[in-house]
């Protein structure tokens, strides 16, 4: 029955955008001895139960009492190693989360982990701290910026047991500042629960929603022209020039609409977006974009500049007054337009945070940190294909 349960809450919140992008977030149930928790590149909108990796408590308990090498590659690698053995046998083809010891780690049935854009308005906001501490007090752990992985699973379980010590219990859920939430509790009910109590907390504050109303028919046929061209320069500069074809060819997703043109409307008001929020921004449109004034001769330029400067290619363009070009090498549609919906969501979390302050992208020693990490290399190629 809690099998079926965990499978059925894990759709519904994968369904629901307002909780889900792409592949962000991740599900579990525990028993004393099994902590069964979403394979790693799953989709939480279609999972089943053989999307679950079945893993032994007792060898994740023993984890926290190993060794690593202070290394972060090395460290990271070690982890994981220790959490593949950590599988029930038969599922040699799954690959946990890279959260699950911090699944483990809370003291509650389920666990249910999204990335709302509504808290995160909040966890990638300026006075995120101030602000969560003013509306949900004692009953939010907050958790500063933290690279993903094993230290942060660490940082979270300190941090709840001196929480727990001080306050004489444990937090209703956990806010990761540019990362997301942590809810847990003993039945589904408790999760939906909590959930509907800090998104409409959260919902009352918010000042601003962002614009994504389609353009009138006369706009976009007037600007078709110009977003064919680019869609075609696009094509020629990220794609392999010794081979045209079909696999080799970059798919191009376009996405325009009023929050997006005044975002592109110059390098100004580009700048509150340029840098990602979340790992999932740069999982999934990467760290860094490309902004060009227009088409032809600057946008050459410009891409010119993005690669000599970075070694990589964009995953998504943005053009003055056309919006933006999302990018999947190879022919992946599915990759070019997961990048527009990342970028869209990092649109909303900037719309938000307007409310706490104004934005807080992530650092850069984050960014590299993600950028080099195999699991977010791992994840984005599961989750894309």
């Amino acid at each position: 029955m809690s099998m079926h349960e965990l499978v059925s809450v894990s759709r519904r919140y994968g369904k629901d955008r307002r909780y889900v992008v792409a592949g962000g977030g991740n599900t579990s149930y525990k028993t004393q001895a099994e902590l069964f928790i979403k394979a790693s590149g799953s989709a939480l909108d279609s999972i089943d139960e053989g999307g679950f990796v079945n893993m032994d408590r007792r060898r994740l308990s023993a984890i926290w009492a190993a060794s690593y090498p202070a290394d972060e590659d090395q460290r990271e690698s070690a982890v994981l190693a220790d959490l593949m053995a950590s599988r029930y046998p038969g599922q040699d083809d799954k690959r946990p989360s890279v959260e699950t010891l911090l699944h483990d780690a809370l003291p509650f049935a389920f666990v249910v982990h999204t990335h709302p854009a509504l808290v995160n308005g909040i966890g990638c906001s300026l006075r995120g701290q101030d602000a969560a501490r003013e509306l949900f007090g004692d009953e939010c752990l907050w958790i500063p910026s933290t690279n993903p992985g094993y230290i942060l699973s660490k940082t979270v379980r300190d941090a709840y047991a001196a929480h727990t010590d001080r306050t004489g219990k444990g937090p209703s859920f956990i806010l990761l500042q540019n990362h997301g939430i942590f809810v847990a509790a003993d039945s589904v009910a408790g999760i939906d629960a909590i959930y509907a109590r800090v998104m409409d907390a959260i919902a009352k504050k918010v000042t601003r929603q962002p614009d994504f109303n389609s353009l009138p028919a006369e706009r976009l046929a007037a600007l078709e022209p110009a977003v064919q061209a680019v869609r075609a320069e696009l094509a020629v500069l990220c794609g392999s020039p010794a081979d045209t074809s079909a696999d080799k060819v970059p798919a191009i997703c376009h996405a325009t609409d009023p929050e997006l043109l005044r975002l592109t409307a110059s390098s100004q008001a580009f700048a509150s977006v340029a840098r990602p929020f979340t790992p999932d921004h740069i999982v999934y449109a990467g760290s860094d974009f490309l902004y060009a004034e227009s088409g032809g001769e600057a946008l050459a330029r410009a891409y010119a500049g993005f690669v000599s400067r970075l070694g990589r290619k964009p995953k998504l363009a943005a053009l003055k007054g056309l919006g933006v070009f999302g990018i999947g090498e190879g022919g992946n549609e599915k990759s070019a337009r997961l990048a527009t919906e990342l970028f869209r969501d990092a649109a909303t979390i900037a719309a938000y945070t307007e409310a706490f302050g104004g934005a807080k992208p992530m650092s850069q020693d984050q960014i590299d940190f993600i950028n080099n990490w195999e699991v977010e290399r791992y994840r984005s190629k599961v989750s894309t294909k």
